[in-house]
C-alpha cells in the first residue's frame, strides 16, 4: 500500500507579470513530496525562490501552474475558510525575524495561536503555552516581553509559538539567520528534537550549509529549479557545496572556488582553513600575501 505524503508538490510553477508585461518565473516545474517525520533542507541564495516555495507548501499562496496536495487532498479545491483552518491546525511557521508581538509577554505570544482553537484547547491555552515555554527552556521567562529577551530567547519563543498547536508540518524560513553560530546551532538542535518527538515533518529553508547538514534530505533551489543533492556523503557534499558556492559567492571569489572546490567546500561546512596555502598568482608581492593572510576572513554563509 502506497503511503500518502503529508504535503506534495506536482509540477508547481510560480510566475508574476511585471509592469512592462514581461513574465518573471520564480519557480519552475517543482516536484517535491514530504512525509510525516521527514526533515528536508532547501538551500539557495537570496532571490532563488525559497520563500515563495515555503509559502506554497504552507498554503499561504497558490501556484500559477501545477498542484499542491495536503494529506492527499488538492489544496486548489479548498474553500478559503477550510484552508485557513487546515493551515492553522497543521502548519507551524518559524521565521528569521521572530515576528513576536511587542509589549506582550512570552506567554501571551505563545498562547496567541490557541486563541483560535475551540473546546479544551482554547480554555487550557495558558497552561499549554506555559508547558511549551518550559519545553524550550524558557519557563522562567514567561512574563518577559520580547524587548527583555536575547535573540536566542526570542527565537525559542517563536519556536514555542509555532509548535504550541502540535502541527504536522513545521516550516522554518532562515531560522538562524539573525543569530550567531553557537546560538543558531542550539536553536536548530531544539527544533530537530521537538519535531522528532511529535513525528512532525520539518522543512528548513536556508542559505547556510551548516544548518542544511542537519536534515536527512537536501535540495538546492537555483533560478526557480529544485534539484536534490547529498550533504551526508563527503565527496558528494563537497561537490554540491562547491557548485553552490560558484553561483552564491561574489564574482571575485568564484574563480578561486572553481580552482579548488574541495577546499572551498570544506571552508563552507566548517573545516579548518589551510593558512599555509600559496597565493593563486605567483606575481603577488610578499606584502600583499601578508595582508591577505591577516585580514578578516570572508564570511561565506552565516
Amino acid at each position: 500500500m502506497e503511503l500518502v505524503s503529508l504535503v506534495r508538490l506536482e509540477g508547481v510553477a510560480k510566475h508574476v507579470i511585471l509592469p512592462d508585461d514581461s513574465r518573471l518565473d520564480i519557480l519552475r516545474d517543482v516536484e517535491l513530496a514530504i512525509a510525516a517525520g521527514d526533515h528536508v533542507a532547501i538551500v539557495g541564495r537570496s532571490g532563488s525562490g525559497k520563500s515563495t516555495l515555503l509559502n506554497l507548501m504552507g498554503m499561504l499562496d497558490r501556484p500559477s501552474e501545477g498542484a499542491v496536495w495536503f494529506r492527499g487532498e488538492p489544496v486548489r479545491r479548498m474553500r478559503k475558510g477550510k484552508l485557513d483552518k487546515l493551515r492553522g491546525r497543521n502548519v507551524g511557521f518559524v521565521f528569521q525575524q521572530f515576528n513576536l508581538l511587542a509589549g506582550r509577554t512570552a506567554l501571551e505570544n505563545v498562547a496567541m495561536p490557541l486563541g483560535y482553537a475551540s473546546g479544551r484547547a482554547f480554555w487550557n491555552r495558558r497552561r499549554t503555552a506555559t508547558a511549551m515555554l518550559e519545553r524550550v527552556g524558557l519557563g522562567h521567562r514567561i512574563d518577559s516581553t520580547p524587548e527583555q529577551l536575547s535573540g536566542g530567547e526570542q527565537q525559542r519563543v517563536a519556536i514555542a509559538r509555532a509548535l504550541v498547536r502540535r502541527p504536522a508540518l513545521i516550516l522554518a524560513d532562515e531560522p538562524t539567520g539573525a543569530l550567531d553560530v553557537e546560538t543558531g546551532g542550539s536553536v536548530m538542535a531544539l527544533l530537530d528534537e521537538i519535531a522528532s518527538e511529535a513525528d512532525a515533518a520539518l522543512v528548513t529553508i536556508t542559505h547556510d550549509l551548516h544548518v542544511a547538514a542537519r536534515a536527512r534530505r537536501h535540495y538546492r533551489l537555483e533560478a526557480g529549479v529544485l534539484t536534490p543533492f547529498d550533504l551526508s556523503a563527503p565527496a558528494a557534499g563537497a561537490a554540491a557545496a562547491a557548485a553552490y558556492d560558484r553561483v552564491a559567492l561574489a564574482p571575485e571569489l568564484a574563480e578561486s572556488v572553481a580552482a579548488g572546490p574541495a577546499d572551498a567546500a570544506a571552508s563552507v561546512v566548517g573545516e579548518p582553513e589551510d593558512t599555509a596555502s600559496t597565493p593563486s598568482s605567483e606575481s603577488e608581492s610578499e606584502s600583499e600575501t601578508a595582508t591577505a593572510t591577516d585580514a578578516d576572513p570572508v564570511e561565506v554563509a552565516s
